[in-house]
């Protein structure tokens, strides 16, 4: 093949009535593509970065998209394949970061649901939790196949897939020289580092604190998290900001003003039953009313995002029907190697299968033993999916995967199958399983169909084979969702979901919103001023979704967030020219989803030790430290050194706060640093 020097301007233009896109490899040429050297580094980088998303996810309720360090580690696993005489293709590169970054969407897909179950004391089996995540991935791949043509080859120019574009210029790059590999394998290690001195030795808190004098309980805090930092970054300044705004609403607004309307009552003010609101701390308050006011907030905006969605839902739901039809009909028989997509009829008779598979076989949804209960479930799953499916397709070429608004789409099938369940009585704790399950794989699909489209696009960029493609995201789903799973039951026995170390904030919203359906247990007041603050949003023209995820989460959370967006600011409002600022924006995205898959692999670790630990005490109830802690001790030592009580405290929040200091700084030197 002839070299190229990188994509044609056509890659991001509309291409003129009656002309073809002419990919990077030409349909006429034949590469190697679907091969063992380029499944097998993809399968091993898909169950690292989605085991590493799962922890994130149950951490701060956020995932990333990890198609870019996927395909940037992809690169640098071919070239070390070079340097021992094994070449490969840039097809063959491709194809390992397509199956590599599925696993990222069968993580969010999951913890967003089913951590739920655990909170529900059902104790989920990992065969079922495996079966799950792969039927939904399975939905979401299949039902995404139909669209490829309208989505990528008619839209080309209009929906620019940002990740699938970025990917295949990475791919390009390593064609034509680059070495962005090296700010994403030194991100992993500086995560890595990071949570091993905030996690492991511990010689300072994992959050600081500081009380707002004047505002009654309100504090303001900063999670030592390297990976929020480095989300912050990838999210950019403007998303950020709009997130932290919504953490101090809730911390120095919503909480003040609780603290202050509760100091006279007498009574709890449900839903606390045992406390009165002046014997409340500000972390109480948080925990028994503002968590619901963010969970309206947070359903209100998911579902404004679906309702302002509606004409390109319906556009593609019949662009889809109308192409599916005529492919049936014997249509577009003959198609160069570039427009080959797998048979509808394996499509359909597929989807057929899994849906009696999920009606037939018991467990599938829970202890349900009623078959008629299994198939009003599976018919959800299936309308539900293919539904999501075509908006995430669609909704994903304009903003991102990671902007995918999955939590919208997974609230809204919950309140369809919950109004089902409870029209046929099913209200009691296996409804509520059932409810959330169908919820689950509905999550995935739309979670996976957004990863495949973006996938497709670099595909459709690079001259892959889409059929090639989506037989690697269908290997993806299915070596991935074991090992996702898997993660989820190590985190579960050594932490527990709920606890201040995994709070898995999405999942908790999802349990919240099916009792609030099925039993009535929503405390609808707070709710209700949840619903205001978005809708509230709305009218100010502030995008309400990351704002409402703001008002959920935990301002520590929020913070590190909105400081890595304020660095991206920095950096590239520094920059001398165009060309520099897009230099360290990659940089940055590339060092902080380093840094993402750097925490959370060592997170995962960490869970992996202390579930040892609990396996072999006498006592599994009891803490233990792990080996080579430090702790806190040296700071009581040293307040006695210097007759200084106040130490105590104050030195292991200095020193945390000089840690993130130094990260910051070395992460600006990373962004600055010259190819």
């Amino acid at each position: 093949m002839e070299r190229k020097e990188g994509l044609s301007q056509q890659a991001y233009e509309p291409i003129p009535e009656g002309q073809s896109y002419e990919p990077y490899t030409p349909a006429a040429e034949s590469l190697l593509e679907f091969t063992v050297k380029a499944a097998v580094p993809g399968i091993l980088f898909g169950i690292i970065f989605g085991a590493a998303n799962a922890f994130l996810g149950l951490q701060a309720g956020l995932t990333i998209s990890t198609s870019i360090p996927i395909a940037v580690m992809t690169v640098a696993a071919f070239r070390a394949m070079r340097g021992v005489g094994i070449r490969g293709t840039i097809l063959e590169a491709n194809i390992s970061q397509t199956i590599g970054s599925a696993s990222s969407s069968v993580a969010s897909g999951v913890i967003f649901t089913l951590p739920a179950l655990f909170m529900w004391e059902l104790d989920p089996k990992l065969v079922q939790m495996t079966v799950l995540a792969m039927f939904g991935g399975l939905l979401g791949v299949l039902f995404m196949i139909p669209l490829r043509r309208f989505l990528i080859e008619r839209e080309h120019g209009h929906l620019p897939y940002p990740e699938g574009t970025a990917c295949a210029e990475v791919l390009v790059a390593s064609e034509v020289g680059g070495a962005q590999a090296k700010n994403v394998f030194l991100g992993l290690g500086v995560g890595a580092l990071m949570r091993f001195i905030v996690e492991w030795l511990k010689p300072f808190p994992g959050k600081v604190w500081s009380p707002v004098p004047g505002l009654p309980k309100a504090q303001i805090g900063l999670k030592m998290s390297a990976a929020l930092f480095g989300v912050g970054y990838i999210l950019g300044p403007r998303i950020a900001s709009i997130m932290v705004a919504g953490g101090l609403l809730s911390f120095l607004v919503i909480i003040p003003i609780i603290a202050a309307w509760g100091e006279g009552q007498a009574y709890p003010i449900y839903p606390e039953t045992v406390h009165t609101i002046a014997q409340m701390s500000t972390s109480d308050l948080w925990n028994r009313y503002v968590r619901y006011i963010g969970a309206g907030a947070v359903a209100t905006a998911g579902l404004i995002t679906l309702i302002r969605s509606i004409p390109t839902m319906i556009a593609s739901f019949r662009i889809g029907a109308r192409q599916l039809t005529a492919r049936l009909g014997g249509a577009d028989a003959v198609v160069p190697r570039t427009g080959r997509d797998l048979p509808v009829g394996f499509v359909a008779v597929t989807v057929v299968a899994l849906a009696l598979a999920m009606a037939l076989v018991p467990h599938v949804f829970g202890a349900i033993e009623a078959l008629v209960v299994r198939t009003i479930a599976a018919v959800c799953v299936v309308i539900f999916a293919f539904f999501f499916v075509t908006v995430a397709s669609r909704l994903v070429g304009l903003v991102g995967v990671t902007s995918n608004p999955t939590s919208g789409m997974t609230i809204a099938s919950l309140i369809g199958t919950s109004a089902v369940f409870l029209l046929m009585g099913w209200t009691d704790r296996t409804g509520m399983a059932a409810a959330l399950t169908v919820g689950c794989v509905v999550a995935i699909a739309a979670s996976i169909s957004g990863d495949t489209s973006q996938d497709l696009k670099t595909g459709f960029l690079l001259g892959a084979t889409p059929k090639k493609q989506q037989v690697g995201e269908l290997i993806g789903v299915l070596t991935s969702a074991t090992f996702v799973c898997l993660t989820l039951l190590l985190l579960d026995r050594s932490y527990g979901f709920g606890s201040e170390e995994l709070p898995a904030p999405q999942a908790t919203l999802m349990k919240l919103v099916i009792e609030g359906v099925l039993q009535a247990k929503l405390p609808w007041m707070f709710v209700g001023i949840g619903v205001a603050i978005a809708l509230m949003a709305e009218a100010l023209r502030i995008p309400s979704l990351p704002f409402a995820v703001g008002v959920y989460l935990p301002v520590t959370t929020m913070v590190p967030v909105f400081l890595g967006g304020s660095l991206r600011w920095f950096v590239q409002r520094r920059a001398k020219s165009d060309a520099e600022r897009n230099q360290r924006r990659e940089r940055g995205v590339l060092f902080g989803s380093g840094l993402v898959g750097g925490e959370g692999l060592l997170g995962v670790a960490i869970a992996g030790v202390v579930f040892y630990q609990k396996m072999t005490a006498k006592d599994p109830t009891m803490d233990q430290p792990l080996p080579l802690e430090i702790g806190q001790d040296w700071a009581m030592r040293l307040a006695e050194t210097f007759n200084a009580p106040i130490l105590a405290d104050l030195a292991p929040s200095l020193l945390a706060v000089l840690v993130f200091i130094a990260l910051a700084l070395f992460f600006a030197r990373r962004c600055r640093a010259a190819r």
